[in-house]
């Protein structure tokens, strides 16, 4: 009998090891967060057999957890739920970074959480926090064995194992995520880069093809600005690109795309816009800068305004260099008639 148990241990060890394995293999194959952890998640049913399981992320910004993946409850519901961190079993365990393993009320009473309306569903729970060098990232909550058998100690251990590739996964995701929008942003002004807007070009120029759209670009730059640099210096300046490219971005659809060019230039791509809508919206930009005082925060109160171009694929250009160059030119004779105003290519 005792070799019996002895062998079944050994297997589950071998099991387990398995399981550890592939989700490494995993890991080391892909950045794609959501194939990870449906990896990972699979393999909590596959190991630990529960009834219903979850992963709940952290939203740092509004300081709760929220669900990402759902099995044996109802999605629809459980997709809806927040929960501020401290509250119920989830949010004590997120908070605290420790894991609970409790198979009745009194488990709870024991640890001060109050929140114990899991056991009107539930008989045994477990659940972790996914951390990542000592910060919380969310949680892995499981529920009921499918044979009715409480879970154990050793079941927690297993899950933390599992929770901490789910939570280096996360980690990775997050990483790649930042380097690319490093790649494709502007450090100054948080707006895409002149490098993202020709990839960008060259995709919805083929996009426009295809379909018969149209599309129009916005070349502006902004007028007399190496006179704030001059009289007020240079981080004064750099501030003042930063307002001003939030103006920029506060007026445009979600589809547009803002990019700052170089310097005090800045290039606006509107998807599915014809020529006389988008002398419409630099318009609009126009006015808007015209009108604005800038950094008050710096104790000043700057006034600015910029000249515009527009342009419109297939109507003027067809090619992306072209589409660019054009829309400059129209820029530049604002520039050099009576600027604060927008000409068409």
């Amino acid at each position: 009998m005792k070799q019996n148990a002895l062998l079944e241990q050994l297997e589950r060890k071998i099991s387990e090891l398995s399981v550890f394995m592939e989700i490494s293999k995993t890991l080391t194959s892909t950045l794609d967060v959501k194939e990870v952890l449906k990896v990972v998640m699979s393999k909590v049913s596959e190991l630990l057999e529960p009834r219903s399981w979850s992963l709940m992320l952290l939203d740092e910004e509004t300081e709760d957890l929220f669900v990402e993946i759902v099995v044996g409850r109802p999605a629809g519901t459980a997709k809806r739920r927040r929960i501020p961190l401290g509250e119920g079993i989830e949010g004590w365990v997120a908070l605290q970074g420790r894991p609970v393993l409790a198979n009745a009320n009194s488990d709870l009473t024991r640890l001060g959480i109050c929140d114990k309306s899991l056991f009107k569903t539930a008989a045994s729970i477990l659940c972790v926090p996914l951390r990542f060098k000592g910060k919380t990232l969310g949680v892995i909550e499981i529920t009921d064995r499918h044979d009715g058998r409480p879970f154990t100690d050793e079941d927690l251990g297993i899950l933390g194992t599992l929770a901490d590739y789910a939570a280096i996964a996360i980690e990775n995701a997050k990483n790649f995520q930042r380097v690319e929008e490093l790649t494709v942003t502007d450090d100054l002004t948080g707006l895409y880069n002149s490098r993202h807007l020709h990839q960008l070009l060259e995709f919805e120029i083929i996009r426009s093809r295809r379909h018969g759209l149209e599309f129009s670009l916005i070349f502006l730059d902004l007028d007399l600005f190496k006179r704030v640099n001059d009289q007020y210096g240079h981080l004064i300046g750099s501030r003042l690109l930063k307002e001003v490219a939030g103006v920029i971005a506060d007026s445009l659809r979600k589809l547009d795309v803002a990019t700052r060019y170089g310097g005090d230039e800045f290039v606006l791509l509107l998807p599915q816009t014809p020529k006389d809508e988008a002398f419409k919206v630099a318009g609009r930009i126009r006015e808007r800068l015209a009108s604005a005082t800038f950094l008050h925060a710096e104790g000043l109160s700057v006034k600015i305004t910029a000249s515009f171009g527009v342009t419109c694929f297939p109507t003027d250009a067809t090619h992306k260099e072209d589409i660019i160059r054009l829309a400059d030119q129209a820029m530049y004779r604002v520039k050099g008639s009576t600027r604060n105003d927008v000409a068409l290519a």
